[in-house]
Protein backbone atom coordinates (compact mmCIF):
# COMPACT_ATOMS: atom_id res chain seq x y z
CA UNK A 1 0.00 0.00 0.00
CA UNK A 2 1.17 3.45 -0.50
CA UNK A 3 0.38 6.78 1.35
CA UNK A 4 -1.86 9.83 1.02
CA UNK A 5 -0.46 12.85 2.35
CA UNK A 6 -3.19 15.99 2.15
CA UNK A 7 -0.83 19.09 1.93
CA UNK A 8 -2.05 23.00 2.19
CA UNK A 9 0.50 24.67 -0.74
CA UNK A 10 -0.29 27.93 0.70
CA UNK A 11 -1.96 31.10 -0.83
CA UNK A 12 0.48 31.18 -3.76
CA UNK A 13 3.59 32.66 -3.16
CA UNK A 14 6.41 30.35 -3.33
CA UNK A 15 7.63 31.78 0.09
CA UNK A 16 4.46 30.69 1.93
CA UNK A 17 4.88 27.03 1.18
CA UNK A 18 6.34 25.19 4.03
CA UNK A 19 9.32 23.05 3.76
CA UNK A 20 7.72 20.22 4.92
CA UNK A 21 5.30 20.67 2.21
CA UNK A 22 8.22 21.38 -0.64
CA UNK A 23 9.32 17.88 0.68
CA UNK A 24 6.25 15.58 0.74
CA UNK A 25 5.71 16.64 -3.00
CA UNK A 26 9.31 16.46 -4.30
CA UNK A 27 9.29 12.82 -2.91
CA UNK A 28 5.55 11.94 -4.71
CA UNK A 29 4.95 9.47 -7.41
CA UNK A 30 1.46 10.84 -8.08
CA UNK A 31 0.27 14.38 -7.26
CA UNK A 32 -3.35 15.72 -7.78
CA UNK A 33 -5.33 18.79 -7.70
CA UNK A 34 -7.25 21.57 -8.86
CA UNK A 35 -5.56 21.96 -11.75
CA UNK A 36 -5.22 25.95 -11.31
CA UNK A 37 -2.69 25.30 -8.73
CA UNK A 38 -0.18 22.93 -10.11
CA UNK A 39 1.35 26.29 -11.78
CA UNK A 40 2.90 26.93 -7.64
CA UNK A 41 4.26 23.66 -7.38
CA UNK A 42 6.01 22.77 -10.32
CA UNK A 43 9.60 23.98 -8.99
CA UNK A 44 9.13 20.92 -6.25
CA UNK A 45 7.85 18.24 -8.78
CA UNK A 46 10.44 15.25 -9.67
CA UNK A 47 11.19 14.35 -13.19
CA UNK A 48 9.03 10.94 -13.35
CA UNK A 49 5.92 12.23 -11.03
CA UNK A 50 2.56 11.72 -12.63
CA UNK A 51 0.74 14.74 -12.38
CA UNK A 52 -3.27 14.73 -12.33
CA UNK A 53 -5.23 17.66 -12.18
CA UNK A 54 -8.69 18.63 -12.23
CA UNK A 55 -11.46 21.01 -13.08
CA UNK A 56 -13.16 23.26 -9.91
CA UNK A 57 -15.66 21.46 -7.97
CA UNK A 58 -14.22 18.09 -8.65
CA UNK A 59 -12.75 17.53 -5.08
CA UNK A 60 -14.77 13.68 -4.60
CA UNK A 61 -13.13 12.95 -7.56
CA UNK A 62 -9.60 13.77 -7.17
CA UNK A 63 -10.14 12.00 -3.28
CA UNK A 64 -11.48 8.82 -5.38
CA UNK A 65 -8.52 9.21 -7.41
CA UNK A 66 -5.90 9.40 -4.84
CA UNK A 67 -7.30 6.26 -3.00
CA UNK A 68 -6.73 4.25 -6.08
CA UNK A 69 -3.33 5.92 -6.36
CA UNK A 70 -2.20 4.76 -3.13
CA UNK A 71 -4.20 1.61 -2.97
CA UNK A 72 -1.99 0.53 -6.29
CA UNK A 73 1.66 1.27 -4.14
CA UNK A 74 1.80 5.03 -4.86
CA UNK A 75 2.97 7.87 -2.65
CA UNK A 76 0.60 10.37 -3.05
CA UNK A 77 -0.04 14.23 -2.33
CA UNK A 78 -3.03 16.13 -2.90
CA UNK A 79 -2.85 19.58 -2.70
CA UNK A 80 -4.78 22.41 -1.42
CA UNK A 81 -4.64 26.51 -1.78
CA UNK A 82 -3.86 27.69 1.70
CA UNK A 83 -4.76 24.82 4.52
CA UNK A 84 -6.36 21.74 3.66
CA UNK A 85 -7.80 21.02 6.54
CA UNK A 86 -9.81 24.06 6.30
CA UNK A 87 -12.41 24.22 3.02
CA UNK A 88 -9.83 22.37 1.69
CA UNK A 89 -9.18 18.62 0.75
CA UNK A 90 -8.42 16.68 4.40
CA UNK A 91 -12.08 16.37 5.41
CA UNK A 92 -13.14 15.26 2.43
CA UNK A 93 -10.32 12.55 2.05
CA UNK A 94 -11.09 11.34 5.91
CA UNK A 95 -15.04 10.95 5.83
CA UNK A 96 -14.31 9.05 2.45
CA UNK A 97 -12.03 6.91 4.13
CA UNK A 98 -14.43 6.51 6.69
CA UNK A 99 -17.69 5.88 5.20
CA UNK A 100 -16.16 3.60 2.20
CA UNK A 101 -13.06 2.52 2.39
CA UNK A 102 -12.76 1.90 6.08
CA UNK A 103 -11.67 -1.77 5.19
CA UNK A 104 -8.46 -0.61 3.18
CA UNK A 105 -5.04 0.17 4.96
CA UNK A 106 -3.90 3.57 3.83
CA UNK A 107 -1.77 5.97 6.13
CA UNK A 108 -3.04 9.48 5.73
CA UNK A 109 -1.37 12.57 6.65
CA UNK A 110 -1.91 16.38 6.79
CA UNK A 111 0.49 18.68 6.37
CA UNK A 112 -0.81 22.18 7.35
CA UNK A 113 -0.05 25.70 5.09
CA UNK A 114 -0.66 29.13 5.30
CA UNK A 115 -4.36 29.98 5.19
CA UNK A 116 -5.36 32.51 2.38
CA UNK A 117 -7.44 34.58 5.67
CA UNK A 118 -3.41 34.29 7.70
CA UNK A 119 -1.72 35.83 4.46
CA UNK A 120 -4.30 38.36 4.09
CA UNK A 121 -4.39 39.67 7.42
CA UNK A 122 -0.32 39.66 7.52
CA UNK A 123 -0.73 42.02 4.34
CA UNK A 124 -3.67 43.96 6.26
CA UNK A 125 -1.94 44.66 9.20
CA UNK A 126 -3.21 42.64 12.54
CA UNK A 127 -6.86 42.36 12.27
CA UNK A 128 -7.04 39.13 13.96
CA UNK A 129 -5.32 40.46 17.55
CA UNK A 130 -8.57 38.75 19.38
CA UNK A 131 -11.54 36.04 18.69
CA UNK A 132 -12.21 35.70 15.42
CA UNK A 133 -14.14 33.16 12.86
CA UNK A 134 -14.20 32.29 9.51
CA UNK A 135 -17.47 32.18 7.17
CA UNK A 136 -17.70 30.29 3.92
CA UNK A 137 -20.72 32.18 1.54
CA UNK A 138 -20.47 29.05 -0.53
CA UNK A 139 -23.75 27.45 -0.57
CA UNK A 140 -22.79 24.02 -2.64
CA UNK A 141 -22.80 22.12 0.24
CA UNK A 142 -24.20 24.09 3.19
CA UNK A 143 -27.72 25.09 3.55
CA UNK A 144 -27.96 28.97 2.83
CA UNK A 145 -30.00 29.17 6.51
CA UNK A 146 -27.41 27.64 8.73
CA UNK A 147 -24.77 30.39 6.64
CA UNK A 148 -27.07 33.31 7.16
CA UNK A 149 -27.37 31.89 11.28
CA UNK A 150 -23.66 31.50 11.66
CA UNK A 151 -22.98 35.25 9.77
CA UNK A 152 -25.59 36.23 12.68
CA UNK A 153 -24.01 34.45 15.56
CA UNK A 154 -20.38 36.07 14.20
CA UNK A 155 -22.03 39.71 14.01
CA UNK A 156 -24.02 39.45 17.23
CA UNK A 157 -20.90 37.73 19.19
CA UNK A 158 -18.44 40.35 17.78
CA UNK A 159 -15.96 38.41 16.50
CA UNK A 160 -13.65 38.99 13.60
CA UNK A 161 -14.39 37.10 10.70
CA UNK A 162 -12.78 36.37 7.31
CA UNK A 163 -15.32 35.24 5.04
CA UNK A 164 -14.41 32.96 1.92
CA UNK A 165 -15.89 31.94 -1.25
CA UNK A 166 -17.31 35.28 -0.86
CA UNK A 167 -18.59 35.61 -4.51
CA UNK A 168 -19.05 33.69 -7.95
CA UNK A 169 -21.01 34.54 -11.00
CA UNK A 170 -24.07 32.80 -9.39
CA UNK A 171 -23.54 33.97 -6.01
CA UNK A 172 -23.91 37.61 -6.25
CA UNK A 173 -26.25 38.60 -3.51
CA UNK A 174 -24.91 36.74 -0.33
CA UNK A 175 -22.18 39.13 0.38
CA UNK A 176 -24.75 41.88 0.07
CA UNK A 177 -27.36 39.54 2.83
CA UNK A 178 -23.84 38.84 4.97
CA UNK A 179 -23.15 42.93 5.29
CA UNK A 180 -26.61 44.08 6.01
CA UNK A 181 -27.06 41.40 8.83
CA UNK A 182 -24.24 42.68 10.28
CA UNK A 183 -24.97 46.41 10.26
CA UNK A 184 -28.24 44.92 11.26
CA UNK A 185 -26.82 43.77 14.13
CA UNK A 186 -25.51 46.72 15.61
CA UNK A 187 -21.93 46.88 14.22
CA UNK A 188 -20.90 49.93 14.27
CA UNK A 189 -20.46 51.37 10.04
CA UNK A 190 -17.09 52.46 10.81
CA UNK A 191 -16.16 49.16 11.52
CA UNK A 192 -12.48 48.64 9.39
CA UNK A 193 -12.93 46.41 6.26
CA UNK A 194 -10.25 44.84 4.50
CA UNK A 195 -10.01 42.35 1.79
CA UNK A 196 -7.30 41.19 -0.35
CA UNK A 197 -7.41 39.31 -4.14
CA UNK A 198 -5.07 36.98 -5.00
CA UNK A 199 -3.06 37.35 -1.92
CA UNK A 200 0.70 36.57 -1.92
CA UNK A 201 0.67 36.25 -5.77
CA UNK A 202 1.51 38.78 -9.18
CA UNK A 203 -1.79 40.34 -9.28
CA UNK A 204 -2.12 40.98 -5.30
CA UNK A 205 -4.29 43.51 -4.79
CA UNK A 206 -5.12 45.12 -1.26
CA UNK A 207 -7.96 46.97 -0.11
CA UNK A 208 -8.82 49.00 3.30
CA UNK A 209 -12.48 50.38 3.85
CA UNK A 210 -14.88 50.30 5.95
CA UNK A 211 -18.52 48.29 6.88
CA UNK A 212 -20.67 50.96 5.16
CA UNK A 213 -18.92 51.75 2.61
CA UNK A 214 -17.69 48.07 1.30
CA UNK A 215 -18.52 47.82 -1.94
CA UNK A 216 -19.39 43.66 -2.64
CA UNK A 217 -18.89 44.29 -6.46
CA UNK A 218 -15.48 44.97 -5.86
CA UNK A 219 -14.74 40.84 -4.94
CA UNK A 220 -14.48 37.81 -6.65
CA UNK A 221 -13.73 34.28 -5.85
CA UNK A 222 -9.73 34.84 -5.47
CA UNK A 223 -10.68 37.36 -2.55
CA UNK A 224 -10.42 36.83 0.98
CA UNK A 225 -12.45 39.80 3.25
CA UNK A 226 -11.56 40.57 7.11
CA UNK A 227 -14.15 42.16 8.91
CA UNK A 228 -12.77 44.01 12.13
CA UNK A 229 -14.77 43.86 15.18
CA UNK A 230 -15.64 46.63 17.35
CA UNK A 231 -12.12 47.42 18.84
CA UNK A 232 -10.10 47.25 15.61
CA UNK A 233 -9.12 50.75 13.97
CA UNK A 234 -7.12 52.38 11.34
CA UNK A 235 -3.53 53.01 12.30
CA UNK A 236 -0.74 54.04 9.54
CA UNK A 237 -2.49 52.33 6.28
CA UNK A 238 -3.31 48.77 8.77
CA UNK A 239 -6.19 47.22 10.72
CA UNK A 240 -5.33 46.67 14.07
CA UNK A 241 -7.19 44.58 16.79
CA UNK A 242 -6.40 44.93 20.27
CA UNK A 243 -5.65 41.57 21.96
CA UNK A 244 -7.84 42.86 24.59
CA UNK A 245 -11.33 44.71 24.93
CA UNK A 246 -9.79 46.76 27.84
CA UNK A 247 -6.35 47.76 27.10
CA UNK A 248 -4.03 49.76 28.77
CA UNK A 249 -4.22 53.41 27.82
CA UNK A 250 -1.62 55.38 25.50
CA UNK A 251 -1.69 58.77 24.73
CA UNK A 252 -4.79 59.45 22.38
CA UNK A 253 -6.80 57.46 23.89
CA UNK A 254 -6.93 58.14 27.69
CA UNK A 255 -7.94 55.98 30.89
CA UNK A 256 -9.14 52.63 31.21
CA UNK A 257 -11.80 53.59 32.24
CA UNK A 258 -12.96 55.74 29.35
CA UNK A 259 -12.37 52.39 27.22
CA UNK A 260 -15.10 50.88 29.34
CA UNK A 261 -17.34 53.76 28.92
CA UNK A 262 -16.85 53.61 25.03
CA UNK A 263 -17.81 49.90 24.71
CA UNK A 264 -20.52 50.49 26.78
CA UNK A 265 -21.58 52.86 24.19
CA UNK A 266 -21.37 50.50 21.20
CA UNK A 267 -23.07 47.63 23.21
CA UNK A 268 -25.80 50.08 23.59
CA UNK A 269 -26.10 50.92 20.04
CA UNK A 270 -26.57 48.03 19.20
CA UNK A 271 -29.40 47.40 21.11
CA UNK A 272 -31.30 50.19 20.79
CA UNK A 273 -34.37 49.61 18.61
CA UNK A 274 -34.27 53.19 17.09
CA UNK A 275 -31.86 53.56 14.57
CA UNK A 276 -31.80 57.17 12.75
CA UNK A 277 -31.78 59.47 15.75
CA UNK A 278 -30.29 62.86 15.63
CA UNK A 279 -26.95 62.86 16.66
CA UNK A 280 -27.45 65.11 19.60
CA UNK A 281 -30.27 63.74 21.18
CA UNK A 282 -28.31 60.01 20.42
CA UNK A 283 -25.49 61.69 22.20
CA UNK A 284 -28.07 62.17 25.20
CA UNK A 285 -29.96 59.47 25.38
CA UNK A 286 -26.55 57.02 25.16
CA UNK A 287 -25.59 58.47 28.51
CA UNK A 288 -28.94 57.94 29.91
CA UNK A 289 -28.63 54.30 29.05
CA UNK A 290 -25.03 54.05 30.07
CA UNK A 291 -25.88 55.52 33.91
CA UNK A 292 -29.19 53.69 34.30
CA UNK A 293 -29.13 50.28 32.10
CA UNK A 294 -32.41 51.00 31.49
CA UNK A 295 -33.75 50.50 27.73
CA UNK A 296 -37.13 52.55 29.01
CA UNK A 297 -35.17 55.87 28.40
CA UNK A 298 -35.64 55.02 24.66
CA UNK A 299 -38.90 56.05 25.37
CA UNK A 300 -38.92 58.34 28.13
CA UNK A 301 -35.96 60.51 27.17
CA UNK A 302 -37.47 63.49 25.23
CA UNK A 303 -35.29 66.41 24.07
CA UNK A 304 -36.22 69.24 22.37
CA UNK A 305 -34.83 69.48 18.46
CA UNK A 306 -31.58 69.91 18.65
CA UNK A 307 -31.38 70.88 22.75
CA UNK A 308 -27.97 69.43 23.27
CA UNK A 309 -26.16 71.11 20.39
CA UNK A 310 -27.67 74.52 21.20
CA UNK A 311 -26.74 74.12 25.05
CA UNK A 312 -23.41 72.80 24.06
CA UNK A 313 -22.62 75.65 21.56
CA UNK A 314 -23.97 78.23 24.49
CA UNK A 315 -21.09 77.03 26.15
CA UNK A 316 -18.84 77.72 23.68
CA UNK A 317 -19.93 81.26 22.57
CA UNK A 318 -19.74 82.28 27.03
CA UNK A 319 -23.61 82.30 27.22
CA UNK A 320 -23.80 79.54 29.22
CA UNK A 321 -22.19 79.89 32.44
CA UNK A 322 -23.68 78.69 35.34
CA UNK A 323 -25.71 74.91 36.26
CA UNK A 324 -27.46 75.07 38.83
CA UNK A 325 -29.24 71.74 40.20
CA UNK A 326 -32.13 71.16 42.71
CA UNK A 327 -29.57 69.15 45.02
CA UNK A 328 -26.15 68.32 45.47
CA UNK A 329 -26.03 64.95 43.97
CA UNK A 330 -26.26 66.31 40.54
CA UNK A 331 -23.88 69.02 41.16
CA UNK A 332 -21.58 66.35 42.49
CA UNK A 333 -22.13 63.53 39.19
CA UNK A 334 -21.29 66.94 36.65
CA UNK A 335 -17.47 66.16 35.69
CA UNK A 336 -15.22 68.88 37.37
CA UNK A 337 -13.03 68.53 34.80
CA UNK A 338 -15.56 69.27 32.20
CA UNK A 339 -16.41 72.38 34.54
CA UNK A 340 -13.43 73.19 34.89
CA UNK A 341 -11.72 72.89 31.05
CA UNK A 342 -15.10 74.83 29.61
CA UNK A 343 -14.90 77.35 32.84
CA UNK A 344 -18.26 76.41 34.23
CA UNK A 345 -19.48 76.66 37.38
CA UNK A 346 -22.15 73.75 38.73
CA UNK A 347 -24.17 75.54 41.96
CA UNK A 348 -27.07 73.92 44.34
CA UNK A 349 -28.48 76.30 46.34
CA UNK A 350 -29.58 73.41 49.10
CA UNK A 351 -26.98 74.02 52.19
CA UNK A 352 -26.77 77.46 51.75
CA UNK A 353 -28.04 78.95 55.11
CA UNK A 354 -30.50 81.62 53.49
CA UNK A 355 -32.55 78.30 51.69
CA UNK A 356 -33.42 77.37 55.23
CA UNK A 357 -34.62 80.92 56.36
CA UNK A 358 -36.48 81.49 53.32
CA UNK A 359 -38.27 77.70 53.07
CA UNK A 360 -39.15 78.50 56.98
CA UNK A 361 -40.35 82.12 56.29
CA UNK A 362 -42.38 81.26 53.39
CA UNK A 363 -43.88 77.63 54.21
CA UNK A 364 -42.18 76.12 51.01
CA UNK A 365 -39.67 73.23 50.65
CA UNK A 366 -35.71 73.42 50.88
CA UNK A 367 -35.55 72.74 47.39
CA UNK A 368 -37.87 75.80 46.24
CA UNK A 369 -36.22 77.84 48.07
CA UNK A 370 -33.27 77.36 46.79
CA UNK A 371 -34.88 78.05 43.18
CA UNK A 372 -35.74 81.34 44.42
CA UNK A 373 -32.63 82.02 45.48
CA UNK A 374 -30.43 80.42 42.34
CA UNK A 375 -32.91 82.64 40.16
CA UNK A 376 -32.12 85.88 41.94
CA UNK A 377 -28.64 85.61 41.35
CA UNK A 378 -28.30 83.38 38.10
CA UNK A 379 -32.01 83.96 36.60
CA UNK A 380 -29.88 82.97 32.78
CA UNK A 381 -28.44 79.31 34.13
CA UNK A 382 -28.83 75.85 32.58
CA UNK A 383 -31.23 74.59 35.46
CA UNK A 384 -30.88 70.75 36.33
CA UNK A 385 -33.52 68.43 38.55
CA UNK A 386 -33.03 65.30 39.27
CA UNK A 387 -34.64 64.72 42.68
CA UNK A 388 -37.39 67.71 43.50
CA UNK A 389 -40.66 68.09 41.47
CA UNK A 390 -41.38 71.04 43.82
CA UNK A 391 -38.02 73.02 42.95
CA UNK A 392 -39.15 72.17 38.82
CA UNK A 393 -42.75 73.49 39.59
CA UNK A 394 -41.34 76.70 41.59
CA UNK A 395 -38.61 77.44 38.19
CA UNK A 396 -41.58 77.50 35.76
CA UNK A 397 -43.47 79.77 37.79
CA UNK A 398 -41.08 82.28 38.31
CA UNK A 399 -40.33 81.79 34.28
CA UNK A 400 -44.23 82.62 33.77
CA UNK A 401 -43.30 85.45 36.46
CA UNK A 402 -40.78 86.58 33.96
CA UNK A 403 -38.24 86.38 37.00
CA UNK A 404 -36.38 83.72 35.51
CA UNK A 405 -34.96 83.16 32.11
CA UNK A 406 -33.29 79.84 32.16
CA UNK A 407 -30.68 78.92 29.03
CA UNK A 408 -31.87 75.45 29.06
CA UNK A 409 -33.75 72.81 31.50
CA UNK A 410 -32.98 69.09 32.56
CA UNK A 411 -36.46 68.27 34.11
CA UNK A 412 -35.47 64.70 35.86
CA UNK A 413 -36.95 64.83 38.76
CA UNK A 414 -38.29 61.36 40.06
CA UNK A 415 -40.70 59.84 42.44
CA UNK A 416 -44.86 59.61 42.30
CA UNK A 417 -46.29 63.47 43.71
CA UNK A 418 -46.24 65.54 41.12
CA UNK A 419 -43.26 64.29 39.25
CA UNK A 420 -45.48 63.77 35.92
CA UNK A 421 -47.24 67.20 36.70
CA UNK A 422 -44.11 68.87 36.83
CA UNK A 423 -42.87 67.68 33.62
CA UNK A 424 -45.77 68.81 32.01
CA UNK A 425 -45.63 72.00 33.26
CA UNK A 426 -42.29 73.05 31.67
CA UNK A 427 -43.13 71.84 28.46
CA UNK A 428 -45.19 74.98 27.19
CA UNK A 429 -41.75 77.09 27.24
CA UNK A 430 -41.32 76.73 23.67
CA UNK A 431 -37.99 79.15 23.12
CA UNK A 432 -35.81 77.38 26.35
CA UNK A 433 -34.07 74.03 24.82
CA UNK A 434 -35.34 71.32 27.24
CA UNK A 435 -34.46 67.68 28.35
CA UNK A 436 -36.95 66.31 30.14
CA UNK A 437 -37.32 62.01 31.24
CA UNK A 438 -40.86 61.54 30.93
CA UNK A 439 -43.00 59.78 33.46
CA UNK A 440 -42.12 59.09 37.37
CA UNK A 441 -38.35 57.82 36.45
CA UNK A 442 -35.44 60.07 36.63
CA UNK A 443 -32.73 60.92 39.52
CA UNK A 444 -29.94 62.83 40.22
CA UNK A 445 -27.30 60.36 37.99
CA UNK A 446 -29.79 60.95 35.12
CA UNK A 447 -29.67 64.57 35.79
CA UNK A 448 -25.97 65.00 36.40
CA UNK A 449 -24.98 62.67 32.77
CA UNK A 450 -27.31 64.84 31.06
CA UNK A 451 -25.11 68.36 31.90
CA UNK A 452 -22.38 66.09 31.35
CA UNK A 453 -23.83 64.72 27.52
CA UNK A 454 -24.36 68.54 27.16
CA UNK A 455 -20.30 69.14 28.35
CA UNK A 456 -19.21 66.90 25.85
CA UNK A 457 -21.01 66.71 22.65
CA UNK A 458 -17.73 67.82 20.74
CA UNK A 459 -17.27 64.20 21.24
CA UNK A 460 -20.24 62.53 19.88
CA UNK A 461 -19.42 62.11 16.24
CA UNK A 462 -16.71 60.12 16.80
CA UNK A 463 -18.65 57.71 19.36
CA UNK A 464 -16.11 58.87 21.91
CA UNK A 465 -17.55 59.39 25.49
CA UNK A 466 -16.00 59.55 28.87
CA UNK A 467 -13.28 62.80 28.26
CA UNK A 468 -12.54 64.45 31.92
CA UNK A 469 -13.18 61.11 33.65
Amino acid sequence: MGKITIAGIGPGSKDDITPAVTKAISEADVVIGYHYYFQFIKPYLKKDCQCIDTGMKRERERARQAFDMAVKGHDVVVISSGDAGIYGMAPLIYEMKKEQLSDIDIDIETLPGISAFQKAASLLGAPMGHDFCAISLSDLMTPWETIERRIRAAASADFVTAVYNPRSHERYWQLYRLREIFLAEGRDGQTPVGYVRQAGREDQSITLTTLADFDPEQVDMFTTIIIGNSQSYLYDGKIITPRGYYREPSEDEGKKGQLIMMESFRTIGRELKGKDYPLDHLWALLHAIHTTADFDMEQLLHTDNGAVATLYNRVKDGTLTTIVTDVTMVTSGIRKGALQRLGIEAKCYLSDPRTAELAASHGITRTQAGIRLAVEEHPDALFAFGNAPTALMELCDLIRKGKAHPTGIIAAPVGFVHVKESKHMVKPFMNIPKIIVEGRKGGSNLAATLCNAILTFDDAAQLKPGRDL
